[in-house]
């Protein structure tokens, strides 16, 4: 299955507009004239003009479609400081410092999305997660109704039980111990990534090592008041939980198990209950069922922005770009 052409078919309809902040990596230059090749967005990136153009031409590049902006020189700079200040202010951020700081490729690119000068923005091939989330969340912030930045991965698993399967896993990459409120947000946030993305409708299975309450233990009831809190908050998705893997994926286990439950033997989306279950679960699902593992992709922000792993491809960078224009698209949608 070759979701990812799929996906950048999706895309392409799109029109969209991204922000890649990185411009003094050659893979982030790489993935911005492979993008404008396929006609798959509109790039800005942050930077010295003649800086980029030197590098294009040593790197043999086209990038005179792409936006190049400095910082320093944009028009609306002044503006962009103002509204971090007033954001920060009482954090003790000065003028000063809020005028330093939009200087930043991180904090300017986020400030582009924000007022809407881009869709998104991917970063991270030369930055940390931390520094990327950090200015994220300063700028753009959470989306309404969650107080939780999680992360997911698409699992494609070929040929399992016949089938070709979409998975979506989380999180397994952000929130390391999540409480049963940061574990409805989570769960939210993936049904919702789900839609934006695949399109299709979310089966959200919470996990555990009991179903339906076969085991006894705090982490058995920190699922059930995640589902609970689910139910509270009228979601508008089908979910169920707590739930073992088998009981949620296997139709023959299921009707053993929970043969009432609209989940059970059909989830697609998988929550697992902490960092260190979701990290191994995908990472197992990846090597010993040689699934393509697509992410991770950064979710709960009140406007798209993609955390790169450093070690990543050009291609990584592009296929990432492909996923925040479709979470943009939703967003305007919602909108």
């Amino acid at each position: 299955m070759d979701i990812l052409t799929e996906l950048k078919a999706k895309a392409k309809l799109i029109e969209g507009r991204i922000v890649l902040p990185e411009s003094a990596d050659t893979r982030t230059l790489q993935a911005a004239h492979a993008i404008l090749a396929e006609g798959l967005a509109d790039i800005v990136l942050v930077g010295k003009p003649e800086e980029i153009k030197t590098r294009e031409k040593t790197l043999e590049l086209d990038l005179s479609r792409a936006t190049v902006i400095d910082p320093a020189n944009f028009p609306e700079i002044g503006k962009f400081a103002d509204f971090y200040y007033e954001k920060r202010k009482e954090k003790g951020v000065t003028r000063e410092q809020a005028s330093q700081t939009v200087l930043n490729e991180l904090y300017f690119g986020t400030l582009l999305v924000k007022f809407g000068y881009a869709d998104g923005m991917v970063a991270g091939a030369a930055n940390t997660t931390a520094d990327v989330l950090r200015a994220a969340l300063q700028v753009v912030g959470v989306t309404s109704g969650i107080k939780t930045v999680s992360s997911c991965f698409i699992m494609v698993v070929n040929d399992y039980m016949g089938e070709d399967r979409v998975y979506l896993f989380a999180d397994c990459a952000v929130v390391p111990d999540p409480d049963p409120e940061q574990l409805a947000d989570i769960a939210f946030s993936t049904a919702s990534t789900r839609r934006a993305i695949l399109g299709d409708e979310p089966k959200v299975a919470l996990l555990s090592f009991s179903t339906r309450g076969s085991a006894q233990h705090e982490n058995v009831e920190k699922v059930q008041q995640t589902v609970k809190i689910l139910g509270e908050r009228q979601v508008d998705f089908d979910f169920d939980g707590e739930m073992q893997l088998d009981a949620a994926i296997v139709p023959n286990i299921a009707k053993m198990k929970a043969p009432d439950s609209k989940v059970a033997g059909q989830a697609n989306t998988l929550i697992f209950p902490d960092l260190q279950s979701g990290n191994i679960g995908y990472k197992l699902v990846q090597r010993f069922a040689k699934a393509e593992a697509i992410g991770p992709i950064i979710q709960g922000l009140d406007a798209p922005v993609c955390d790169l792993s450093r070690g990543c491809s050009s291609e990584d960078i592009v296929h990432t770009c492909v996923l925040v224009l479709l979470m943009a698209q939703n967003n305007k949608r919602k909108g």
